[in-house]
C-alpha cells in the first residue's frame, strides 16, 4: 500500500513539472506567451507596431497581437495590463494622464520614438503662395498665422454653412480635440468659422488630398510625421511660442514639445525582459517615420509591407537594437 501511494505522489510530482514548463512557453520570460501592443488609429503607430512585432516575433519568438481603440481607452488598457507596449504615445497630448500613470507606477517609458514631430493647423502652400505651374492663384496671401484666419473665412468656406469658414479638426476620440476646440475660442475664430469634428484619420486625409488635387483650399489639423506632411507641400501656421502657463490658461499658444515615447505596462520588464531591453533601444525621427508612410500612399502598401522595406532600407539602423543573433533571425526572416 506504501508502495502504491509513494507511485502515485511521483505522478503528481511529474505532472505538475510538466504544467511548469508549460507556462513558460514563448520567450525568455516568465510566464507570458503573447505581446499585445496598441494601436490608437493612427498610421505611423501601425508602422511602428509592424516592425516591433517583426522583431518581437521573429527575432524573440513570442506571439504578438494589436488592440485598437481610442488614445484614452489603449492608455487605460496599458495601465490595466490588457496593452503589454505602446509604440507611440504622445505624451504632451495627454500629459496629465501620461504623468498619472508614469507616477502611479502603472507603466514605464521605455524609450523616446522620436521627439522632431509638428502638429497645429495646416493649409497647403499654394493657398498663400500660389502655384503658377498648376494656375492656382494666392488666396490669402497674408495668412500666416492661426490668428490671421479671422481675415479669410470665405476663403475656406463651409460647404454645409456658406455663411462661415470651416476649420477641420481632430476626431472626437483624439485627445487634442478639445484643445483645437479651445484654440477656436482664444484665437477669436468661433464666430466667422465653424469646427469641424471628422469621423476619423482617413477622413481628414481625404477632405485634403481631394482639395490638394483640384487646388482648392483648405486648413485643418494634422501632424508630422505622416505621408501627408511627407508628400504635400504644407504650411504649418503660426501661433505664439509655447507658454505652460498661457497653454494651460486657453490654449493660446503652438502644441507643446512632444516626446513621442515607447511605453510598457509594468509587469513587462518580469514577463520578456530581452523584449523590453529591445523596446529600449528602438529610435527613430520624424523623417525616417515619413518615409515609411509615404511607400505606404505611393505604393498603397500596408503597414508590414512598409516595415518590411523600411527595414530593408535602413538595416544599419534596426540591427543596433537588437543582439546580433536576434538582428540574423530577423534579416532570415526577411528573404
Amino acid at each position: 500500500m506504501k508502495k502504491l501511494i509513494l507511485i502515485f505522489t511521483l505522478m503528481l510530482l511529474v505532472i505538475a513539472g510538466c504544467g511548469d514548463n508549460d507556462s513558460t512557453d514563448g520567450g525568455e520570460g516568465s510566464g507570458i506567451d503573447k505581446i499585445i501592443l496598441a494601436d490608437a488609429g493612427w498610421d505611423s503607430i501601425r508602422f511602428h507596431n509592424s516592425i516591433a512585432q517583426r522583431i518581437i516575433e521573429e527575432g524573440y519568438g513570442y506571439e504578438t497581437d494589436v488592440t485598437s481603440g481610442s488614445t484614452a481607452a489603449t492608455i487605460q488598457g496599458l495601465r490595466q495590463g490588457d496593452i503589454d507596449a505602446y509604440m507611440e504615445v504622445w505624451t504632451d497630448n495627454i500629459k496629465e494622464l501620461y504623468n498619472e500613470s508614469i507616477d502611479s507606477g502603472d507603466i514605464l517609458k521605455l524609450s523616446t520614438n522620436f521627439d522632431d514631430n509638428k502638429q497645429g493647423l495646416w493649409v497647403p502652400t499654394y493657398v498663400i503662395e500660389g502655384d503658377e505651374e498648376r494656375g492656382i492663384e494666392a488666396k490669402a496671401p497674408d495668412l500666416k498665422s492661426v490668428k490671421d484666419l479671422e481675415k479669410y473665412p470665405e476663403v475656406f468656406k463651409d460647404p454645409e454653412d456658406p455663411g462661415k469658414g470651416r476649420v477641420i479638426g481632430a476626431p472626437s476620440g483624439w485627445a487634442l480635440s478639445e484643445y483645437l476646440d479651445t484654440k477656436m475660442t482664444t484665437y477669436g475664430l468661433e464666430e466667422e468659422f465653424n469646427y469641424f469634428l471628422p469621423g476619423s484619420d482617413s477622413a481628414i486625409v481625404t477632405s485634403l488630398a481631394d482639395a490638394y488635387k483640384n487646388g482648392e483650399p483648405w486648413v485643418g489639423y494634422y501632424w508630422s510625421p505622416t505621408w501627408v506632411t511627407a508628400k504635400y507641400d504644407m504650411t504649418l501656421l503660426e501661433e505664439p511660442e509655447f507658454d505652460q502657463e498661457k497653454w494651460d490658461e486657453d490654449k493660446g499658444t503652438e502644441f507643446p514639445p512632444n516626446d513621442v515615447v515607447v511605453a510598457a505596462n509594468k509587469d513587462l520588464p518580469d514577463q520578456a525582459p530581452e523584449v523590453v531591453e529591445f523596446l529600449e533601444n528602438y529610435e527613430t525621427s520624424s523623417d525616417l517615420t515619413g518615409e515609411a508612410l509615404a511607400y505606404m500612399k505611393d505604393n498603397e502598401a500596408s503597414a508590414d509591407e512598409a516595415a518590411q522595406w523600411w527595414m530593408e532600407q535602413h538595416e544599419d539602423i534596426w540591427t543596433e537594437w537588437v543582439p546580433e543573433d536576434v538582428a540574423t533571425k530577423v534579416k532570415d526572416s526577411m528573404e
